[in-house]
């Protein structure tokens, strides 16, 4: 992937399973995407839209999520072990089992 992958529109994509260990995601908007299993070890995804996407069981660990929108997504058994979350927004997130988050 290129620098530029942050001005992708990835909105609905199905990316189940995908790698994008330490890829630049800041800005992108992945509003309901299916993020199920995906590999995110370390990405940016600061200021990301995720809204009611679907990170079941997604490895975030590592990852920035600054200012990110989790707003009523699905993060059920994922692991954000080591992510900063600083400024994201988790309303009516779905945490159940995350590993990492306090």
């Amino acid at each position: 992937m290129s620098d530029k992958v942050y001005r992708l529109e990835w909105s609905g994509k199905d990316l189940s399973g995908a790698k994008l260990v330490r890829e630049n995601l800041s800005d992108v908007n992945l509003y309901e995407a299916n993020l199920t299993e995906a590999i995110l070890t370390a990405a940016n995804l600061s200021r990301a839209n995720l809204t009611e996407a679907n990170l079941t069981a997604a490895n975030l660990s590592r990852a920035n999520l600054t200012e990110a929108n989790l707003k009523r997504s699905n993060l059920t058994g994922s692991n954000l072990t080591g992510a900063n979350l600083t400024g994201a927004n988790l309303k009516r997130a779905n945490l159940t089992g995350a590993l990492g988050y306090r």
